[in-house]
């Protein structure tokens, strides 16, 4: 029954919201695949979670691999509710957690990798993460210009986490790696070095027919850089990718991924001339034949069960991203 509902809605709701036919192109981020829920990590889907997205995607919608969109929608023939589906930063799990239920629905997609934290290396934002998990009930950083923290349970650890990361986020990288380094040595207990994807799981991902595209070295707010500085963490991503798996990359993703918070317009033109095929943003809505191919729309809905998931999907078309 509830399989009927959802394909009755993937079908009717495009007429309502008059989508149909408009060859708009859907294009969702993820980031992880969890084994199991992370209370730190509230919004990452687990691999049950992960699975009924795909089915509900391999049901309702087109999926295509991102190149084969953009040769669709170039050519005016995208098929109705097309989708791509992408994940930023480089994960370990995207290859181990989310690569075969990916192949249980034949869905492609496309894995953005920021190249300086792969191989046992860990992304800022983890660590943060990891240190207030293990931590006990108090923090002290005032030393790197943030506060005290006090925490008793799994929600409020959640909260003063998602503070720090706010607040140190748009640091310059220098000043964000002090932070980081700082609230690291508070650690209670060895750090995970197993969260990043290695160059084997890279490789195994492209063997997969899975896309990998750039994503920086160090996942900087490019908007915080000059423009020589955000060439080269743009080049110098690409190139290490191109080494790694001995093809051109064609795709990148901005990290974070707002116009003018966190990149500008000057730095789409460097994504252009480093040879990049198209980029994508983080701004919600879809993409149509006349958008701007280095600014694709991405959105992903949060939602945990899959008619109100689905809904959003579809609502989400309403938006086009020029």
């Amino acid at each position: 029954m509830k399989q009927c509902i959802l394909k009755a809605a993937s079908v009717t709701l495009p007429l309502v919201l008059r989508t149909k036919g408009k060859q708009h192109l859907s294009i969702l981020i993820y980031h992880r695949v969890l084994p199991k829920y992370d209370f730190m990590r509230p919004s990452e889907p687990t691999i049950k979670e992960f699975d009924w997205h795909m089915s509900l995607v391999s049901r309702c919608f087109t999926p295509l691999s991102l190149a084969r969109a953009l040769e669709l929608m170039d050519r005016g023939e995208l098929p109705e509710n097309a989708i791509c589906v992408t994940f930023d930063d480089g994960y370990a799990d995207n290859e181990s957690c989310a690569l075969p239920i990916l192949k249980k629905w034949n869905i492609p997609a496309t894995v953005f990798v920021a190249t300086g934290f792969i191989n046992g290396g860990r992304m800022w934002n983890d660590t943060v993460v990891e240190t207030i998990k293990c931590a006990g009930e108090y923090i002290d950083l005032r030393k790197v210009g943030l506060d005290e923290y006090t925490f008793n349970d799994s929600q409020s650890k959640r909260i003063v986490a998602q503070k720090i990361l706010t607040k140190i986020k748009h640091r310059e990288v220098e000043h964000r790696a002090e932070a980081v380094d700082f609230i690291e040595s508070l650690a209670e207990q060895l750090l995970p070095n197993d969260l990043m994807a290695t160059d084997q799981q890279i490789l195994n991902l492209e063997a997969a027919g899975v896309e990998i595209g750039g994503h920086t070295v160090n996942h900087p707010i490019l908007a915080k850089l000059n423009d020589r500085h955000a060439q080269q963490e743009i080049v110098d991503g690409k190139k290490h990718l191109e080494t790694i798996i001995g093809k051109k990359l064609r795709y990148f993703a901005y990290p974070n991924g707002k116009l003018g918070d966190d990149y500008l317009e000057s730095q789409v033109r460097i994504v252009k001339e480093a040879g990049f095929e198209a980029a994508v943003s983080t701004t919600w809505g879809v993409s149509a034949r006349n958008s701007d191919r280095f600014q694709l729309a991405r959105f992903t809905p949060w939602d945990k069960r899959s008619g109100k998931f689905l809904l959003r999907l579809l609502l989400n078309q309403k938006s086009v991203k020029l």
